[in-house]
């Protein structure tokens, strides 16, 4: 059929009736609410609260940095937090898959950047102007719930959706080491630092020129209390600290003025070790080690252990490595703005009709990643019961954009790599298995509580800080690194991609390499990180903000395949049926031939 893989999904089948989707979605979604709290009463659910939050906080913090940049601090840090921490409690309190984590995005941030600057090279208010924006992409959004518009979700197939799962997941693991490497150039290694010659180092604190003292001592006196105490007498400026020095014009005279602790080698101590932490306690599961439920209750907090045992061990050394930091007030960045967009006055009357134009660009933006991430989210694989929820989805994503807009927070919608996480951190498996042995997948705890502690804890953030300043920044990149190498594991592409170098006799005995020949299965992977490739291109430039129309040219390639493969080889190569189900289903037809 060369089209969908979810063409048998009842959640995806068009009703042809006025937000038919939704209210099926609703009817689905209401009997399990109540069993949506109890079901999460479960030691594995602190352990996904945890985990989360400090993921979500760290994502907040990162894009709302990058966010100020980009928007001269109209939106900044704490709107991250407060967006992130509202659209995520009523998403996960009200939406059809509560498994599911709200963010921002990288194609949002290009948006938001672009349309700041065409807002100041053409004299209008920004804020304004991105209220109407966020209320006409909301709007159409909305139509589409009304018209089951999910539906068109079935023709994403494995190929789109692991093309575009682990796309995000490269990005995951490239901007936890770019974070890392930028960190060693504003920490640079003393790469040429010779104990022997320590007494030949020094630094001291030189006056500025005799021209500018006026001025110097005038900035100083109005900048240091302890001035007054002194009558304005000369400054001690051999006594002065590096940060005092060159913030009252002072200069650094000598060659141990540029010496840094080894703050980079810590760092990435850090960094590797909570990562490598995380995946050795994450198997610890198979081990032989004690009892089945210690070792069950090991791996569930094995990304907390990781975290706690790492800011032990930068507490213990006490080098001076980057902390997080967290807003401690509670006000908008920018002091010019409120907490509330006036809708008019700013603007000429057409710049609000014209804003539908670019809404109509947000709109595919948010449609897309919005259900690409829901189709991983509900694959199969993951054995979940109580449904989907597309179109109920959809339609708190376009509420929650309202409410952003006219709160001037940053726009959200469904995080591939967190969610992964999220459903990855409430496994279920069998309790008894013989050391060693893989335990048995039984299905993910799907509740509504997890998410909406995650949110609700994001929000009162900013009284945690206290808290929250001893963890340092380079253990919580190895959790991001932990994250995006996590969210790879039993996705298809990624053992294609292994077979490339694997000799035959080693290879595992996938079901696809039962029925495919080698070279075959070689030129899907091929063409797979092609499209990968191009899409990492793209996003990496101005053009990123047409990444999720790009996503749909993936749609475009796959149906384009029918041409070049066998359906009986596309059968087994992009099937939404999961590989362990259909090698299960092959097997026992052998067997059952064997006692015929």
């Amino acid at each position: 059929n060369g089209g969908g893989g979810h063409g048998d999904c009842e959640e995806l089948q068009r009703t042809g009736k006025f937000f038919g989707g939704l209210i099926k979605d609703i009817k689905r979604k209401a009997p399990f609410f109540a069993s949506d709290f109890y079901d999460a009463f479960n030691i594995q659910a602190l352990s996904a609260i945890l985990f989360i939050y400090l993921a979500t906080v760290t994502n907040a913090i990162t894009f709302g940095g990058l966010l100020g940049d980009a928007t001269e601090n109209m939106q900044g840090v704490l709107e991250s937090f407060l967006g992130t921490a509202v659209t995520g409690a009523v998403f996960c309190l009200f939406a059809g898959q509560p498994l599911t984590i709200l963010s921002s995005t990288g194609p949002v941030l290009v948006f938001e950047r672009l349309l700041f600057n065409f807002s100041k090279d053409n004299g209008f208010d920004y804020m304004e102007f991105r209220l109407w924006i966020g209320l006409w992409s909301a709007f159409l959004c909305l139509i589409l719930v009304a018209t089951d518009a999910s539906f068109l979700v079935q023709y994403f197939t494995r190929f789109t959706e692991e093309g575009f799962s682990s796309l995000i997941s490269f990005i995951f693991i490239y901007d936890a080491f770019k974070k890392m490497i930028k960190l060693a150039d504003y920490y640079p290694i003393n790469s040429h630092f010779k104990v022997n010659d320590i007494t030949l180092y020094s630094c001291t604190c030189e006056p500025p020129d005799p021209v500018n003292s006026s001025l110097i001592n005038e900035m100083v006196t109005s900048s240091l209390s302890w001035l007054d105490e002194m009558h304005n007498d000369t400054i001690e400026w051999s006594s002065l600290t590096k940060k005092e020095c060159l913030k009252f014009g002072g200069t650094l005279l000598g060659n141990n003025c540029k010496y840094v602790p080894d703050i980079t080698l810590m760092s990435c101590i850090l960094f590797l070790g909570t990562y490598t932490c995380s995946m050795a306690l994450k198997k610890f599961k198979t081990s032989r080690y004690f009892p089945t439920t210690a070792r069950k209750l090991i791996s569930d907090f094995a990304i907390i252990i990781s975290i706690l045992i790492f800011c032990g061990i930068d507490a213990l050394v006490g080098v001076d490595t980057p902390k997080l930091l967290v807003p401690s007030e509670f006000k908008p960045t920018h002091p010019d703005r409120s907490w509330f967009i006036t809708p008019f006055g700013g603007n000429p009357w057409w710049v609000y009709l014209a804003a539908a134009i670019p809404a109509l660009l947000v709109t595919i933006l948010i449609f897309m990643d919005q259900q690409i991430t829901a189709v991983i989210v509900n694959r199969k694989e993951h054995k979940l019961k109580k449904g989907a929820g597309y179109h109920l989805d959809l339609f708190w994503v376009a509420v929650l954009m309202i409410i952003c807009s006219f709160m001037g927070l940053p726009w959200y919608v469904a995080a591939t790599v967190i969610s992964i996480a999220h459903i990855d951190s409430l496994k279920m498996e069998t309790e008894t298995s013989a050391p060693g042995e893989q335990p048995k997948f039984l299905g993910v705890r799907e509740q509504r509580v997890t998410g909406c502690i995650v949110f609700l804890l994001t929000g009162i953030s900013v009284f945690m800080a206290p808290i929250l300043k001893f963890i340092p920044m380079p253990v919580l990149y190895g959790v991001f690194l932990y994250m995006g190498v996590a969210s790879l594991n039993g996705v298809q592409f990624m053992d294609r991609l292994k077979l490339l170098l694997m000799p035959l006799k080693h290879q595992p005995d996938f079901i696809y390499l039962r029925h495919v020949p080698l070279r075959r299965v070689h030129l899907f992977t091929f063409l797979q990180a092609l499209c990968l490739a191009l899409l990492w291109v793209l996003k990496s430039t101005v053009a990123a903000i047409i990444f999720p129309v790009m996503i749909l040219a993936l749609v475009a390639v796959r149906k384009g395949m029918d041409y070049l493969f066998s359906q009986h080889d596309l059968s087994f190569l992009d099937d939404v049926i999961p590989e362990k189900d259909k090698k299960k289903k092959e097997d026992e037809k052998k067997k059952k031939k064997k006692k015929g």
